[in-house]
């Protein structure tokens, strides 16, 4: 099983931004070291103060720097807030600083209203599906300058390598997203910690809709891509017990409460003990949001939901308030499913 990695650039306790991507490129590095396959940043906006990942294409860049061979991508650039050649030229200076190595994910979401309004965000497309698939589209053929002739934009050209094309991917939490990347034969990655119930659904319509084509970045069959929140310790007691800050974050997201990440004994005492140890083996209707576990437990549940949706790649999010507790779960993660180093 490949693993990777996404990353919010979380901003720890009485901390800055500075401090959020210096985390942020300490755990790409790690991440590069230990033998994970991508390194994916995120794009949250009107949070900055929780959430430092408001400009994947700039951290990106940083990252490009800062690491050699791990790939990088977004996770996800939000096409529903910019045009897409804006976002093509970007991506295309991004593999001319990194040649082969970047994933352009492309997503969509709405925010506050105020943050929607400061980016001048129409939240009123009379078919979103529709105008999203577009974007997607739009955004591939700059990359790949795969206009006709006599399209308008046949004679823009973007920055490039010249030896590689940022390959697409098109990231969702639902089966609409889904469909839409298997109509244009894209890679697909689903965001388990965001609906996780929908999971085996949305895979299942993203095989169903999935054809060839001539898109760029088409690929011949599904490749598909699981995001999964969870954190690893060295037992499954302890694993548990740093779970606990998930916890209480989705439980105050739920209520619309979004607030600074808590410490492993502020979210213990919220939620009124330390929670059960993630089961080695789940029932088959079964996907928790969060899971846990040591590095054998772990990599089995990781397996299991693999297959459960017919993906050999996890991306592994977390929500941990201590970035050492975010290394070491890291760590014993490629331990456990047999990483090899680089």
């Amino acid at each position: 099983m490949k693993l990777s990695a996404v990353d919010l650039s979380p901003v720890p306790d009485d901390g800055t931004g500075a401090d959020a991507y210096a985390n942020t490129v300490e755990t790409a590095q790690q991440a590069e070291r230990l033998g994970y396959s991508r390194f994916w940043v995120a794009e949250h906006h009107g949070t900055a103060d929780i959430n430092a990942g408001t400009t994947p294409e700039v951290l990106l860049g940083h990252l490009a720097a800062e690491t050699d061979s791990i790939r990088l991508g977004s996770g996800a650039v939000l096409l529903n807030h910019y045009s897409p050649f804006k976002v093509a030229e970007v991506f295309g200076a991004l593999d001319a600083l990194a040649p082969g190595r970047i994933d352009a994910g492309l997503g969509r979401a709405n925010g506050s209203p105020a943050a929607d309004r400061a980016l001048q965000t129409d939240r009123h497309a009379q078919n979103p599906d529709e105008d999203h698939a577009e974007k997607i589209t739009a955004v591939v053929n700059h990359l790949f300058d795969d206009y006709p002739d006599d399209h308008d934009y046949s004679d823009l050209e973007i920055p490039c390598s010249g030896e590689s094309v940022p390959v697409p991917w098109v990231l969702g939490s639902g089966p609409s997203s889904a469909a839409i990347a298997g109509k244009l034969g894209l890679r697909y990655c689903f965001a388990a910690f965001i609906r996780p119930q929908l999971a085996t659904q949305a895979f299942e319509e993203y095989r169903d809709q999935f054809q060839r084509t001539e898109l760029g970045g088409s690929v011949d069959e599904p490749r598909g891509m699981i995001a999964v929140d969870a954190i690893c310790a060295e037992t499954d007691e302890e694993a548990a017990r740093r779970r606990a800050v998930s916890e209480v974050f989705y439980r105050r997201l739920g209520r619309g409460v979004l607030e600074a990440i808590p410490s492993v004994e502020e979210a213990v005492a919220e939620l009124g003990g330390v929670p059960e140890p993630t089961p080695a083996t789940l029932d088959s209707d079964e996907w928790p949001q969060t899971i846990s576990g040591d590095p054998d437990t772990l990599a089995g549940l990781l397996a299991q939901l693999a297959d459960r949706v017919g993906v050999d790649e996890v991306m592994i999010k977390h929500v941990v308030g201590d970035h050492d507790h975010a290394l070491r779960s890291h760590e014993l993660l490629a331990e456990g499913v047999g990483l090899e180093p680089r």
